[in-house]
């Protein structure tokens, strides 16, 4: 028998899987504002109803109710088990599926509380760091430093800076008072160990540095770079890999952009923490760094979850140039009609820091705007060696920009690049989607079922606008924000109660508890495949008109008015027994009259 999954590869999964691209490959989209609409896949309807939000990520129809992740989707869409959907989102992104069986669940169980200690202890020791930049003796070489870049107090505040002082032994001595903590240290990248040392065979990686905490997209300090304040090499130190901690995953200033930003027009790519805080610093809150590596695909699918618009930003010398390129290469299987990409090259001597700096923020976002497009950096870069007057250039050109248009997913983004090519070489290139003769109108749907599924739902059915239990609107408010689970006292009270969708409530809740970052997209991951899995859902589709900032209020006065309305009822409960048993106990004497038996 095939083992289970565990939790944290489906959520490792549903981070880096895009619902977009996995519906868009089976159902038509349009984009519509944020989000994107088609006609729904799971009953009959002549206009759309099916929304996909990216941001979210998640899918919801307004005519039959079908909703969910990615994972959700394709089981009701393919017609497959939980365990099935997940491999084949896998497979798509190259992802292997862990199993465990029973006997290893609890290894996987202690595996997670570990990196919830290595978690932890990272962010104890971010707040160390952060106290040391302002009770240190040396605090003020630190400071003096980041007032040079420009950089106020708030700014350093809302990134985390800290400060790590010069010593060997600091954070040992901090928080490796046993051998445990001296590996948990040691296996969140914070230690250096040298057996061959044998006075000091471990000893602090961060030594007299300004500490830039590395937060994951869930906020969660998971590594950090440094950047030295002495003549140390090299200039900017980050910490290895490590059990929690990918580089190849994560972009600094993700977390910061999306907690400033409630939408992001567009991301700035760049290449170190510090023209990530600049630009900040100056009113440019979308900009993001990768950590030592190059920027991947991974990278790129995560930024598009939250905007269509890219702009990599690199100097204008053969290395930036170079850089440029492979980012390019990365981003050609991604570009999918309404995602765009652009280079900004700087002047030699420029980074974005000393840029925005010297030509101020208006002037700086107008050179995005300006920046060169990728369909021009691409045949630009192809040509520049290419004699393309000749029909030798003509035909290397070709022979050099096909493999890589036809990495373009198809669309109409992808048959004007070949338009392009067509143009340069005077050759039909035979790659676009379709030929100008047959463009128009796409055909109407067919009808009927999905090729691969059936129809799991009846057409829909108009819908009596209703006003929600207060259990159930409690629930709608809880899985919007699962932190909001911490306002819930006196569970066995809550139980007592006979009430509309509180048996859902309690489930939800006892299902909160386990997703200490508060995310609606890991509570759903845990509770999709449960079978009030589509309940949850439904209730994600309704509308909420509570503001954001009203939630706790609203949560917290609708658990106080149920108890309060439950042991109202007790209390008039027990009136009434009281009443039935001083009246049973009540007897006529021989003449009639009341008396006590």
């Amino acid at each position: 028998m095939a083992g289970i999954i565990p939790q944290r590869f489906i959520d490792d999964l549903l981070a880096r899987v895009d619902i977009v691209d996995v519906i868009d490959s089976r159902v038509k989209l349009r984009k519509t504002g944020k989000n994107y609409s088609g006609l729904c896949p799971f009953h009959q309807e002549k206009s759309p109803s099916f929304t996909v939000q990216p941001e979210k990520q998640f899918y919801y129809c307004f005519g039959c109710g079908a909703g969910g992740n990615a994972i959700g989707f394709v089981m009701d869409y393919e017609n497959l088990e939980f365990p099935e959907a997940v491999e084949l989102l896998a497979r798509d992104l190259g992802m292997e599926v862990p199993r465990e069986d029973k006997g290893r669940r609890q290894s996987a169980d202690r595996e997670h509380s570990h990196h919830e200690t290595l978690l932890t202890l990272l962010d104890k020791v971010n707040q160390y760091f952060q106290q040391q930049l302002r009770q240190h003796p040396q605090k003020q070489r630190a400071i003096d430093y980041l007032k040079k870049r420009g950089l106020t107090g708030e700014i350093a505040r809302d990134f985390g800076l800290g400060y790590a002082p010069p010593g060997w032994r600091n954070l040992l001595e901090a928080f490796g008072s046993n051998e445990q903590q001296k590996k948990n240290l040691l296996e969140a990248g914070l230690l250096i160990e040298n057996p061959e040392n044998k006075h000091n065979p471990l000893y602090d990686r961060f030594r007299d540095r300004i500490m830039y905490p590395i937060r994951n997209q869930k906020g969660r300090v998971i590594g950090f770079g440094g950047r030295v304040l002495g003549d140390d090499k090299p200039k900017y130190l980050n910490s290895p890999e490590t059990p929690v901690f990918r580089k190849g995953e994560e972009l600094y200033g993700l977390y910061e952009a999306r907690r400033k930003l409630r939408h992001i027009e567009r991301f700035l790519l760049v290449e170190g923490y510090m023209d990530v805080i600049a630009l900040a610093q100056n009113g440019i809150h979308y900009s993001v760094a990768t950590l030592g590596t190059a920027t991947s695909a991974t990278h790129l699918r995560v930024l598009f979850k939250y905007t269509s618009e890219l702009v990599f930003c690199f100097d204008g010398d053969n290395a930036g140039r170079e850089a440029a390129w492979r980012a390019l290469q990365q981003a050609l299987p991604l570009l999918e009609d309404g995602r765009s990409i652009r280079f900004l090259f700087l002047p030699e001597g420029q980074d974005p820091d000393t840029q925005v700096r010297t030509i101020g923020k208006d002037a700086f976002e107008a050179s995005l705007a300006s920046s060169t497009r990728m369909a021009d950096f691409l045949f630009d870069t192809l040509t520049a060696r290419l004699d393309i007057d000749s029909l030798e250039g003509k035909a290397r050109l070709a022979k050099l920009a096909l493999p890589l248009l036809q990495q373009v997913p198809k669309g109409v983004f992808r048959k004007l690049l070949f338009d392009r090519l067509d143009q340069l070489t005077g050759m039909a290139s035979q790659g676009g989607t379709q030929s100008p003769a047959s463009s128009g109108p796409p055909p109407a749907p067919p009808l009927g079922p999905p090729p691969s599924g059936g129809f799991r739902r009846q057409a829909a059915q108009p819908r009596i606008r209703v006003e929600m239990p207060p259990c159930i609107k409690a629930v709608n408010l809880l899985i919007r924000r699962p932190s909001l689970v911490r306002l819930m006292q006196h569970e066995d009270e809550l139980a007592e109660i006979r009430a509309e969708g509180m048996e859902l409530l309690l489930k939800v809740a006892e299902i909160a508890r386990l997703c200490p970052d508060g995310s609606s997209m890991e509570l759903m991951s845990r509770i999709f495949a449960t079978s009030y899995g589509n309940q949850l859902t439904s209730l994600l589709g309704r509308e909420l008109i509570t503001p954001e900032e009203g939630m706790e209020q609203e949560f917290g006065d609708l658990i106080a008015q149920m108890l309060h309305a439950h042991r109202q009822r007790l209390a008039r409960q027990a009136v009434v027994k009281a009443l039935h048993r001083r009246h049973a106990s009540v007897q006529p004497d021989a003449n009639g009259q009341p008396a006590e038996s």
